[in-house]
Order: C-alpha cells, then structure tokens, then sequence
C-alpha cells in the first residue's frame, strides 16, 4: 500500500510523532493507521521506562479553579529542562491534567502510592462481597484481582481512563508526551479541593 502525506500528516496529528517517525511506522504497519498509533503508543511506554530514572526537577505548577469556584485543583507537573517546562505541549498536557483531577477526583497519583491501609480494606471488602455473592472459593481470588484493578482505576490518576478519549489511560498520556519531549515527566503531586468538603 502506497503511504501518501496525508495519512502521514493525520498520524502526527494523532501521536505527535516526527515525519519520519510516522512513515515509517505506516510503512512496517502496511498503511493500518489503527495498528500504526499502537506501535508509536507502544513506543512512547517504551520510552518513558527508559527516562524513568533520570532526574526531573523542573516543571510547573498548574492551578485551575472550576466555573463558580467550588473545585480547585494545584499540580505539580516536573521533567527535566525549563525549556520543555515552557513548551506548548507541557503546559497543555498539565491542563488536562489538572482538568482530569478536577472531574474524576483520584486519591493517588499511582497503584505504588496506594496506602497499605487502603489496599488492605479494599481487598476484604471485596472479598467479602464475592463471598456473599456465593461464588466458589477457587475463583474468588480472580474476582478480586478483577475488581481491584477497577478500583485503581477509580483512586489513581496514572490508571484512570483519559475524560477525553477514554481509549487512553492518563499513564498513555504522559507516555506520549515523554516520547515526544524526549524527556522524563511525572506528576509530583497534586491537592484536589472541593468547597464544603470534610475536613
């Protein structure tokens, strides 16, 4: 299949991958758009495990206030240099984020930060709710594991669907800004406050 401009153009469009980058994706996908975003996808993951250890003391803090000034959200967003601190990209991917903390209310930036407490009470919960549901012991376990992840999904921001393109975890997300940038980016911190909220 011949790779014409056009879908090269709509690939970047997509990923933010380089020309190059996306022919030659497009090329080694056979011209499959849908396969051709997984692999870059793929790539960024890839990428960002790679950058991982390397120091990222730089960034901005993002603040945002919901229309009426009832949610208010501060980020902490760091990579490695002020000029991508400065670039359009990461200011844009720090919007979202704090726009994502704002609707979805997460309680922890990843599963590792999930408290010892929390996991201990969310699994017996869970336990005790496949018991009573009566299903066998053998698959009990396989129901909580099934549950659990939903529960990540729901407390940690890292693993919660992207409220924009729910095909995308927030992790994806900052994988694809990672590949781009060429630097490491994580989320330091973040506060969520809501007016009314118990103290």
């Amino acid at each position: 299949m011949e790779i014409t401009t056009e879908m090269v153009k709509e690939l970047r469009q997509v990923t933010g991958a380089g020309v190059l980058e996306a022919k030659k994706t497009l090329e080694a996908s056979a011209g499959d758009f849908d396969k051709a975003v997984q692999i870059l996808r793929e790539k960024g993951a890839d990428r960002a495990a790679k950058r991982a250890d390397r120091d990222a003391n730089e960034g901005i803090i993002e603040v945002y206030s919901h229309p009426g000034n009832r949610v208010g959200v501060l980020l902490e967003l760091n990579c490695e240099t002020d000029f991508v601190a400065r670039n359009e990209q990461f200011t844009d991917l720090a919007h979202n984020l704090v726009l994502q903390i704002a609707a979805m209310s997460p309680k922890y930036i990843s599963i590792e930060n999930v408290s010892d407490e929390d996991m201990e009470t969310e699994l017996s919960v869970l336990r005790a709710q496949a018991q009573a549901e009566g299903k066998p012991e053998n698959i009990v376990e396989k129901i909580v594991i099934g549950r659990m992840n939903k529960y990540y999904e729901e407390v940690c921001l890292l693993e919660q669907p992207y409220i924009r393109d729910e095909s995308f975890k927030i992790k994806d997300l900052i994988s694809e800004a990672v590949r781009t940038t060429g630097e490491n980016i994580q989320v330091r911190r973040f506060e969520r406050y809501e007016l009314g909220e118990a103290l």
